[in-house]
């Protein structure tokens, strides 16, 4: 049997036509990465795009992975997404962050637009020309307060419009395709939204604020007046609330503590790095500053552990509305942004106490400085301040656990 024969054994019929055989997805993201790591000084430097490591993506079939198979993707779920981002975060956290929050909206798409033929229609175009998806969650006063939209969906007959003041769209001039929040009409109230899909040739971005930040500077992430048309099939058919509740929220607080950590065992890979240098030169003897290596590399044990059960738990209750809309899962859920970024942070702190000088410099081959501006964000992407007051009414309702399983 000839090379061509095995392939052709092993390859799949989607739509009648013959699937690619491709190498496992983590072998994949893994490719991504060393392309990622190449162009990460000059991403953040440049407070660039990633256009190298998002084309490699492209290239590995990255983009469409959590599609179904019947629309050509690889029914990827989100604990294989979640590993895809732990392993870009410790190459490229930029890359890491727009991978994430590109999936964040394709979970949402896929969950509730599988069976509206626009939606389908969609899926199946992403896979296929690999699409990058933005999003538009945040806008004008409200900020970080995405479950309430000033802007409403126009409508004209089977058009529709909208005009929004959005103060953060990462990548938004990258992308191929935007979704976006918005209220549901101009009667409608602010919490009773719609999410829609644009494609780019549906709107027009005008800038309205820039991006020069401390770190995630390659996501992009500048303010625009985004203005759509399309028509009215873009609209999920499930109402917002549901969509925020089932798959948003879990989804994004999943994907971004990957993230995180994957940005924090890059900063532990230095510190250890340096450790054995260190010890190299002072015939294996460590220097006093190996007990921040110690706490470093515990805490991030400690955070992959957290983000691993949340995992367990959220694929436990994936398939059922009132799991994932329960007051226990929410807190949880919620909880799990807040924990995994302190968390995050904390780690790559004591890498930095770990590597000293050496880690403090940026000229150096174990300078943390990258790592620690990144991670830093993890905190205030949708500030945890604001989450732990939002969830304070919840947590007071949740019985405190009678056991460690409980």
């Amino acid at each position: 049997m000839t090379i061509h024969d095995l392939k052709t054994a092993a390859a799949t019929m989607i739509d009648g036509k013959l699937a690619p055989v491709r190498d496992d997805l983590m072998v994949r993201a893994q490719r991504v990465a060393v392309v990622a790591a190449l162009h990460a000084e000059a991403v953040d430097r440049d407070g660039r795009f990633p256009q190298e490591a998002i084309d490699a993506a492209r290239a590995e079939g990255l983009m469409g992975v959590m599609a179904p198979a019947a629309f050509g993707g690889e029914d990827a779920g989100v604990s294989q997404i979640v590993d895809v981002c732990y392993i870009l975060g410790g190459a490229c956290a930029s890359t890491a962050m727009i991978y994430a929050m590109h999936q964040v909206k394709v979970a949402c798409v896929i969950r509730h637009g599988i069976g509206a033929d626009w939606h389908e229609s969609f899926l199946r175009q992403l896979t296929d020309e690999q699409l990058l998806v933005a999003s538009s969650t945040t806008e004008g006063q409200g900020g970080g307060n995405i479950r309430a939209s000033e802007a409403p969906i126009e409508r004209d007959a089977s058009r529709i419009s909208l005009e929004r003041q959005a103060s953060v769209i990462s990548y938004g001039e990258q992308a191929d395709a935007v979704v976006t929040t918005a209220r549901r009409s101009a009667e409608a109230d602010a919490s009773d939204q719609v999410l829609v899909v644009f494609m780019k040739a549906d709107y027009s971005l005008e800038r309205t604020l820039n991006w020069d930040t401390l770190g995630m500077r390659g996501t992009c992430s500048a303010g625009f007046t985004l203005r759509a048309n399309g028509r009215g099939a873009q609209i999920l058919p499930e109402p917002y609330g549901v969509i925020h509740t089932q798959s948003m929220v879990p989804s994004a607080h999943l994907m971004w503590a990957g993230v995180w950590a994957g940005i924090a065992a890059g900063a532990v890979e230095r510190a250890r790095k340096y450790m054995r240098k260190t010890a190299r030169g002072a015939d294996g003897q460590l220097p006093p500053a190996a007990a921040y290596f110690t706490r470093a590399y515990s805490s991030l044990r400690a955070l992959r552990a957290l983000i691993a059960a949340s995992l367990d738990r959220y694929e436990a209750a994936a398939y059922s509305p009132a799991g994932l809309s329960s007051i226990d899962f929410q807190t949880a859920i919620n909880l799990l942004k807040v924990d995994a970024s302190e968390l995050a942070v904390s780690t790559v702190l004591s890498t930095l106490r770990a590597c000293g000088l050496s880690g403090y410099r940026n000229d150096s081959d174990v300078s943390i400085g990258r790592h620690l501006r990144d991670v830093l964000s993890s905190p205030i992407m949708i500030n945890n301040d604001r989450i732990l007051a939002s969830i304070g009414a919840s947590a007071l309702m949740s019985e405190t656990p009678r056991s460690i399983r409980d």
